[in-house]
């Protein structure tokens, strides 16, 4: 049982509301502002497809959001923190009812800029995170995404996911480390909301399996990474729309074969 809390504004079609109803998601928690504007945001993005300038972030309705969990869902063992305000997210938390088995926290820079003391405040909180390289950089002060990745942990999560775009994504806990190559694409049409992307399909497969152990996590990487790799192949949500269980499931068959080998060892 799945379900969203959110806000949009009244520009928001409805037609990706009907989207989400009928995929069985429960729309109750989310906020309809019919005279604002929803969150907007907009990039250029470099050569390489992977690294980004932002040129406009407008939070519109987002500003002013309080969200409310729905009473049904305030016991859910799986909880996404979407990438909204550290404040939202907190509060979000707040409502709980129970302490979730796992919370899974995505954010960026933009928030590193203009609220770090409440970024670090929830990420107190959680168990997972996932962000991209650079922001991990920026977080942590550090280049080395290993250093970086342990300054996370002592910040509280148990699990630090660092997304590298088409360079796949790293996996750390404690000592244990992980990686997930990108599956290689002839074309990038589209990047974003890969990351988006990859943290539901991440969270998802963690939910329906309701297997939080390390070696449970790098199957949810690929899965998020299988999923990535669709998005990025049309503009906006137009490869997701459609996209079929068989499609996946001859995806993730590409990434065995891409990651799987034999060695003898002596």
């Amino acid at each position: 049982d799945t379900a969203a809390v959110s806000v949009v504004g009244g520009d928001f079609p409805q037609e990706y509301l009907d989207l989400l109803s009928n995929r069985n998601i429960n729309l109750q928690g989310v906020e309809i502002v019919k005279e604002g504007k929803t969150f907007f945001w907009s990039g250029r993005y470099h050569n390489d497809m992977n690294s980004r300038d932002t040129l406009v972030t407008e939070l519109n309705t987002l500003a002013d959001f309080n969200p409310v969990v729905p009473s049904e869902y305030k016991d859910a063992n799986v909880v996404m923190l979407g990438n909204l305000h550290p404040i939202v997210q907190s509060s979000v938390l707040d409502q709980m009812t129970s302490k979730p088995d796992l919370v899974i926290l995505d954010t960026m820079n933009f928030w590193m800029d203009s609220a770090l003391q409440d970024l670090h405040n929830v990420i107190k909180r959680v168990d997972v995170i996932t962000i991209n390289d650079e922001e991990a950089r920026q977080l942590t002060g550090e280049y080395s995404l290993v250093v970086a990745a342990r300054k996370i942990h002592e910040m509280g999560p148990k699990y630090v996911v660092i997304k590298k775009g088409e360079h796949g994504a790293l996996l750390f806990h404690n000592e244990n480390v992980f990686f997930a190559p990108a599956l290689p694409l002839e074309e990038v049409f589209d990047p974003t909301g890969a990351g988006d992307t990859f943290a539901g399909g991440f969270a998802g497969y963690l939910a329906k399996t309701n297997d939080f152990s390390f070696e449970n996590m790098k199957n949810a990487i690929i899965y998020g990474s299988t999923l990535a790799s669709f998005c990025v192949e049309k503009f906006g949500t137009e490869r997701m729309v459609n996209l079929s269980n068989e499609e996946v499931h001859k995806r993730l068959l590409q990434f065995k074969q891409l990651t799987q080998f034999e060695i003898e060892l002596s």
